[in-house]
């Protein structure tokens, strides 16, 4: 049995102070800090915060390595270096490339889900395939010549590992039925992105199944008083939506009134690329340059490519520029995604019965120790 002692612990409905956590592989217990029995290990956390462990939904890569590498030192590469942004479970994202890279990235990341339950790096939860079945226009850093048609065929093949398939529904043809076929036949949740749906056929698609927004503003029709677009749709249903919070790719200025609207249905994302963790300079996605300046990295024509951002700085960004309490956003990079993919029953939260991820963070959410199953995985 083990103690974290000596701060602030962050649960799903405030912050609790006072208190220490003990945990096994489960947590066990919140108590007073004077009732911690005498047998137990003490982890002191220094006055810092005591929070779930994050779950990213959608990350391309880390430290130089590429999901779409397809390959598995570059997948263990990515999943330790996680640790030391808090991230316990994630969902190594693919992009719009040859259809051949892709089946070989889910086939690596099949082949390691369940050895990452226990390795020293971040449990591999599935796999958030972004594309192939996207808009050219709406494409972004993606590759026009690899974009297909919606198959459900391929998404049912592989949806033991794929949990979450972005695509753009203004191209499922039929009214829809490629979308009601996955929504029929497995648990994958379909998510709008990439897309340059307007408002009624990204509506009409939420009654088809979309549960789900990749990366709400970019990469979509914007949210215009005549044509509310993609974006008016993720904000006028129930779906999720997630967020890049790294300030850059959508103005802090929104943060509170997304929370306003979306609550516990808004998950924050890094959309990080190989480059994060690494210094300024040039790399490559899915095959293209990708030249890394300030906090965003580009295509060398200037086309926005993606983020750097760790997903603790996401939370205290979000934290520090609006009004979002700050248990609520540690939900929206903890529980929130673990509602989304289904697994809220034992990850998000710091409550009794758990898994016990945990992490332990300074007073401005830098990660000090992460802890996977009740094991130090991590320390800075």
């Amino acid at each position: 049995m083990k103690a974290v002692i000596n701060g602030k612990i962050i649960l799903k409905d405030g912050i609790l102070e006072d208190h220490a956590l003990l945990f096994s592989d489960v947590i066990e217990a919140i108590i007073p800090q004077n009732d911690i029995p005498c047998a137990a290990e003490i982890i002191d956390a220094q006055g810092g915060y005591i929070a779930p462990g994050l779950i990213d939904l959608h990350i391309h890569g880390y430290l130089g390595r590429d999901v779409c590498d397809g390959d598995e030192n570059s997948m263990r590469t990515i999943s330790k270096g996680l640790l030391a942004n808090g991230v316990t479970g994630y969902l190594p994202t693919t992009m719009t490339v040859d259809m051949k890279v892709i089946c070989k990235s889910l086939e690596v990341c099949r082949s390691l889900m369940n050895e990452s339950k226990s390795w020293d790096g971040s449990a591999i939860l599935g796999v958030h395939a972004e594309g192939p079945f996207i808009s050219e226009s709406k494409k972004g850093a993606q590759d026009a010549k690899y974009i297909l048609k919606p198959d459900a065929s391929f998404v049912k093949e592989y949806s033991d590992v794929i949990k979450i398939i972005t695509l753009a529904p203004e191209t499922d043809e039929k009214n829809f039925s490629a979308i009601r076929e996955i929504c029929k036949d497995t648990d994958v949740t379909v998510s709008m992105g990439h897309t340059s749906a307007d408002y009624d056929t990204a509506m009409a698609s939420t009654r088809a199944g979309v549960k789900h927004a990749t990366h709400l503003f970019n990469a979509m029709t914007p949210l215009a008083h005549r044509a509310p677009g993609v974006v008016g749709a993720a904000l006028n249903s129930d779906v999720s939506c997630e967020l890049i919070v790294d300030t850059f790719h959508v103005s802090a200025a929104l943060y509170d009134m997304l929370f306003r609207l979306k609550g516990r249905k808004l998950c924050f994302i890094t959309d990080c690329l190989p480059a994060g963790g690494l210094p300024y300079g040039e790399y490559t996605l899915g095959g293209a340059k990708i030249v890394y300046r300030d906090i965003v990295c580009r295509l060398e024509d200037g086309t926005v490519a993606g983020s750097v951002l760790h997903l603790n700085e996401g939370v205290w960004n979000a934290f520090t520029n609006s009004s979002i309490p700050l248990h609520e956003c540690v939900n929206c990079a903890s529980l929130n995604p673990a509602t989304v993919l289904g697994i809220a029953d034992r990850k998000g939260s710091i409550e009794v019965g758990k898994d016990a991820d945990v992490i332990i963070t300074d007073g401005k959410f830098k990660v000090m120790k992460t802890i996977i199953t009740g094991e130090v995985k991590y320390e800075s």
